[in-house]
């Protein structure tokens, strides 16, 4: 359920001045903007194209010190509301205060990459900036109906002021392709994922899935993305892996891909079964078949059928057997 069209009449004919400390070309700020750009009256924003955190951040800080809300009606605190929103909470709270709950500092650190000790220092000081975040906003925004219902109950925010929002791919880019003009298809079935390689994505469980297939001369596999020397990539004659790629050569390569891979695979993350991967809409865009974690936040959107193929989340196996399946090779 999308309830950001309900939310959506709350920006109507109001002054918003957005705020993020991401940068300016992120798809989740750019998805924003753009849509409040059409709802709202008036618009400001308040954010910075700067490569680096620290300089974004200060330019946000300053920004908002020398920022006046007396001609605003709403504050839309986008990524990430947990360094703005503790720190300006009595300017923002004069006006109905929106944030988007993209990311949890608690969930994120502590869960998902356990950076720190459950139950430790870092661990309860996280907590309480994400609790005492959410508590201040008028309305959370967050991008899965599994997201909302978590924070709901971790952190005591009333479900009726969470909003669901999905993320959108870029159709200017992501589009369905006839001639991506690049390589001419193979006579292997090329299987493709890509990724910033984070933990949730479940990497460990696609190359040991990609391992089932050292010996098989009829698919190849492309991944693209940063895998660390660490994770012990396996080296077959039918596995290429790319580093990066521009947005615009990124829709080429899936445009000749025969099966693509969106997760997340990670079985021990829960954050991996509340979460969209940011590929899946990408892939959907592109109308290519993939293969999906067995989440609860997948089912939101997709339905079981010959484009979107549910496995066990952390079984490379089920992961290989669906692949084979796919193409209906014994």
């Amino acid at each position: 359920m999308d309830k950001f069209e309900t939310l959506g009449c709350q920006f109507e004919g109001k002054r918003v001045l957005y705020i993020t400390t991401k940068n300016l070309d992120y798809i989740r700020v750019t998805q924003e903007i753009d849509y409040l750009q059409q709802k709202a009256a008036g618009l400001t924003v308040i954010g910075s194209k700067s490569k680096s955190y620290p300089k974004r951040l200060a330019y946000v800080w300053l920004s908002l010190i020398r920022q006046s809300v007396r001609d605003v009606d709403v504050v839309f605190v986008g990524f990430s509301p947990q360094l703005v929103v503790p720190f300006f909470r009595r300017k923002l709270k004069r006006r109905q205060l929106f944030i988007d709950f993209f990311i949890s500092v608690y969930d994120t650190m502590i869960m998902d990459r356990k950076k720190f000790r459950d139950g430790g220092l870092v661990e309860k000081l996280t907590h309480k900036l994400d609790e005492a975040t959410i508590k201040s906003a008028d309305y959370v925004v967050c991008d899965t109906v599994a997201h909302g219902t978590f924070f709901s109950e971790e952190f005591g925010k009333e479900i009726d002021k969470i909003y669901v929002y999905y993320l959108h791919a870029n159709k200017a880019i992501y589009h369905p392709m006839a001639d991506v003009g690049i390589e001419a298809k193979s006579e292997k079935k090329k299987v493709l994922y890509f990724g910033s390689i984070l933990n949730l994505q479940g990497v460990d469980v696609i190359l040991d899935a990609v391992r089932e297939f050292a010996d098989d001369d009829r698919i190849s596999f492309e991944i693209i993305g940063p895998i660390s020397d660490k994770m012990q990539k396996p080296i077959q004659p039918n596995v290429t892996y790319i580093d990066w790629l521009t947005q615009e050569d990124l829709a080429k390569h899936i445009g000749v891909a025969d099966l693509c891979l969106a997760g997340h695979f990670s079985g021990n993350i829960m954050k991996a079964k509340r979460t969209i991967p940011g590929k899946a809409y990408i892939y959907e865009a592109m109308e290519k078949p993939m293969i999906l974690g067995d989440g609860m936040a997948n089912h939101e959107l997709f339905n079981a059928d010959k484009k979107h193929i549910f496995v066990e989340m952390g079984n490379p196996k089920a992961l290989a057997g669906a692949i084979r399946d796919y193409f209906e090779y014994e």
